[in-house]
């Protein structure tokens, strides 16, 4: 029997209606570990190359790992991975709350979905049991309404719901997969994916705990973690959540203001999480046995924008996107954007990102009041940000040229328009600024799955925790603000362990190489006292790198080259005002940065991973796949 996992993966086929298992040997669970690197496996082997993201050939996998479940912070996160329709390339998202330990209760450690149901329909997971069941009743119906209703129809209420709304049913590319009504798969439109096979959610619930192998040793862990918390630098995110971040943002210029114009907001106070604590929070939730408690929950009863605390409340990449991006201080409203995106299954980034963007439309005469329908949609008025991200989620009006993000209006409305996306791979820049954190100009133009700020360590972080950088080799600190040889490396390292924590399924709050409770080593400790295998860091690094590598080559089979690692006109036009005035990324730079990160991860001058590469990484089958030399 494995210890901590189940051994047993779900192969659903809703065209169909059938449900499968497939039971995978261990070394198979050894190198995929589970997460991008599991998800990636059935992709490439499985989905066709230049397939429709939305047609029924195409595969949605949506995975744990095996150490998801077990008795410690962090671990409770759920994958998804499909062709994005957002991007044209790897579509990836994770999750937190109850429902991914909740789901290896139920005795699965992934679930492999192709095709396409005649009728809207749910699967249910429970012990070890899958089936299909009709969800025509919930269809067109808001997160928390259906989440309540399964439960009721099931007759359990402690079944965990993970699903999609109303905009993912409409195969909005913004369109995210939400579970507790509140934690989403957000980016990439993996929503639209879900929408397009006619499955309205996937509720579990199960009492199949996996063996740990070394109980003794994971509860030692647990209590050093609970132990030395309060201590740790991320106790405030516990306290006031990530929206912590945004005065710290603010005071280096790196806040995303009015569509990326400026770094700093006249406004931020306001949104800041002491602001929300002091104010609407209503309470601090949590995931699966985490000690942390950093998720929001928020409360308004009176006033224009009354929020139901079901719907969770902001984190700092919302406060920014709904917040500073457009060039609004009230936060109320933007609480109220982010319920609107939790209710109807919306990215709230990119959301809120491609509200910015066409805010600058507006403003520069691109949009016009006869093409928002009568909003006067300028920087700065919370109303007309509410009142279009309904729009957005309902599929009306506006929000029918905006549901498919910032790109793709951009490309119907013509090349002015296109000159103020903020966008990598049609993939909204996230709110950190590569222009005062270098590493990111880099790691968004090249992460597979477009620009996302959790796919490396940044820039602060190498100099700021000497111990943990050196168990990753890295002991050459550089400046924050320069892109030189050495700054790439901890790029491509740190980028390399992220994309770890993807696969081996932890939250990077929690596990990381720097500022996170627990450091590098503890990673291997845990995943030795959960399964049992004599891992070594060395062996899970390289279980990231190939994730990452698995990744590279779908988006070189879907037909990307180097010309897509490219990052968005405005990065290279200065700041305005605060510590951030006047900088802006270079072209040289960029040049040299991607020449040079190319050859330390070992793929072409297109940026594919070479057959010598993929052979090393154990993924031959990859190269042939690909025909790669």
């Amino acid at each position: 029997m494995p210890y901590g996992y189940n051994g047993k993966i779900l192969r659903v086929d809703l065209t169909a209606g059938t449900c499968d298992v497939e039971e995978p040997s261990e070394a198979f669970y050894r190198k995929y570990l589970g997460g991008q690197a599991m998800g990636l496996y059935y992709l490439l082997k499985e989905s066709p190359a230049g397939v429709d993201p939305l047609a029924a050939e195409a595969l949605l996998a949506v995975t744990l790992s095996v150490i998801t479940g077990a008795p410690i912070s962090g671990q409770s996160r759920v994958m998804v991975n499909a062709k994005s329709p957002l991007t044209g390339a790897i579509g990836d998202s994770q999750a937190g709350g109850f429902w991914p330990a909740e789901a290896k209760a139920a005795g699965f450690d992934a679930v492999i979905i192709k095709g396409k149901a005649e009728r809207p329909v749910y699967l249910w997971l429970h012990n070890g049991e899958a089936e299909l069941r009709d969800a025509a009743h919930l269809w067109g119906q808001v997160t928390g309404d259906v989440e309540a209703a399964i439960r009721k129809e099931l007759g359990d209420n402690k079944i965990q719901v993970m699903q999609i709304g109303p905009a993912g049913e409409k195969l909005a590319l913004c369109a995210c997969i939400i579970n507790m009504a509140n934690r989403a798969n957000g980016r990439t439109g993996m929503g639209a994916v879900m929408g397009s096979k006619n499955l309205k959610a996937i509720a579990v619930r199960g009492t199949r705990k996996p063996a740990v192998a070394d109980r003794k040793a994971l509860s030692a862990l647990a209590q050093w973690g609970a132990k030395n918390f309060a201590e740790s630098d991320i106790y405030d995110m516990g306290l006031h959540g990530t929206a912590g971040g945004l005065a710290y943002q603010q005071a280096v210029g790196g806040l995303p203001t009015r569509n990326w114009a400026s770094g700093v907001f006249e406004g931020f106070e306001s949104l800041d999480g002491i602001t929300m604590s002091n104010t609407i929070l209503k309470g601090r939730d949590t995931c699966f046995a985490c000690v942390v408690r950093c998720k929001r929950i928020v409360e308004i009863t009176e006033g224009p924008y009354q929020v139901n605390p079901l719907y969770g409340g902001p984190e700092y990449e919302t406060l920014a996107t709904f917040g500073s991006y457009c060039g609004i201080s009230d936060l109320a409203a933007v609480a109220k954007a982010n319920q609107i995106c939790n209710m109807y299954g919306l990215d709230t980034i990119t959301t809120g990102a491609t509200i910015a963007w066409a805010m600058d439309c507006f403003e520069q005469g691109i949009l016009t009041v006869e093409d928002t329908g009568g909003i006067e949609l300028r920087f700065g008025s919370a109303e007309a940000m509410v009142e279009v991200t309904e729009l957005i989620a309902k599929g009306e009006g506006v929000g029918d040229l905006l549901a498919d993000g910032m790109a793709q209006a951009a490309r119907d409305l013509g090349p002015e328009a296109e000159a103020l996306v903020t966008a990598v791979k049609s993939n909204p820049l996230p709110a950190h600024m590569p222009e005062v954190k270098r590493s990111l100009a880099l790691i968004y133009a090249v992460n597979p799955y477009g620009a996302d700020h959790q796919a490396h360590e940044h820039d602060p972080s190498y100099g700021g925790y000497p111990d943990r950088m050196a168990e990753l080799g890295l002991v050459d600190p550089q400046p924050i603000a320069v892109l030189n040889e050495e700054k790439v490396r901890y790029s491509m390292v740190t980028q390399q362990f992220y994309s770890l924590l993807n696969t081996i399924g932890v939250c990077q709050f929690v596990w990381g190489p720097a500022w996170q409770l627990y450091g590098p080593g503890q990673l291997v400790d845990m995943v030795r006292a959960v399964t049992g295998w004599d891992v070594s860091l060395a062996e899970l690094v390289t279980a990231g790198e190939r994730a990452l590598n698995m990744m590279r080559a779908f988006n070189a089979r879907e037909g990307l080259t180097s010309a897509d690692d490219k990052l968005p006109p405005k990065l290279f036009q200065p700041l305005d005002g605060g510590p951030s005035a006047g900088i802006a990324i270079t072209e040289e730079e960029m040049a040299s940065a991607l020449s040079t990160y190319y050859a330390m991860c070992g793929w072409d001058n297109e940026g594919r991973p070479t057959k010598d590469k993929l052979d090393e990484l154990g993924i031959g089958w990859v190269a042939d796949q690909l025909g790669a030399a």
